[in-house]
């Protein structure tokens, strides 16, 4: 047997570390070598798991889901939709917030507390604030 000394050790040990990680590493007899086999391969990537239609209303419903609305009048609202909450919280362009609560809507979203109202469906909403015109919005993120 071989007496080493602590820098002939920690380097051999190094070397070894080395030697089994490189053994481990992507088979390059696999890798795609045209342009049709990188994009398949970055197809399958994207779309190796879908998620069903009950796993993404869980995902909705169980989660905090971020908007954020150009609307027709100039303004850019973010908005926090607190699903578990069953809350909304609306920042305008100005920074201000505003916690609106879910309402029981027919189709699509309704928001509203003291004199403000966020409605839609789709990606269309209409943003209204107490004193002011009502104004059109669009998702846009």
């Amino acid at each position: 047997m071989i007496k080493l000394d602590p820098p002939q050790s920690i380097l051999f040990a190094g070397l070894a570390a080395l030697t089994v990680m490189t053994a481990c590493g992507p088979d390059p007899s696999r890798a795609p070598t045209t342009g049709d086999e990188v994009k398949e391969r970055a197809i399958e990537a994207q779309t190796a798991r879908k998620r069903t239609g009950a796993e993404l209303q869980d995902r909705i419903l169980n989660n905090v889901v971020h908007a954020v609305y150009l609307c027709d009048n100039g303004e850019r609202l973010t908005v926090d939709f607190d699903n578990p909450r069953e809350m909304a919280t609306v920042r305008n362009s100005s920074g201000e917030a505003v916690d609106l609560y879910q309402q029981r809507a027919a189709d699509g979203i309704w928001y509203r507390a003291s004199g403000v109202e966020l409605r839609g469906k789709g990606v269309m909403a209409t943003w209204s604030v107490e004193g002011r015109q009502s104004t059109d919005c669009r998702a846009v993120d």
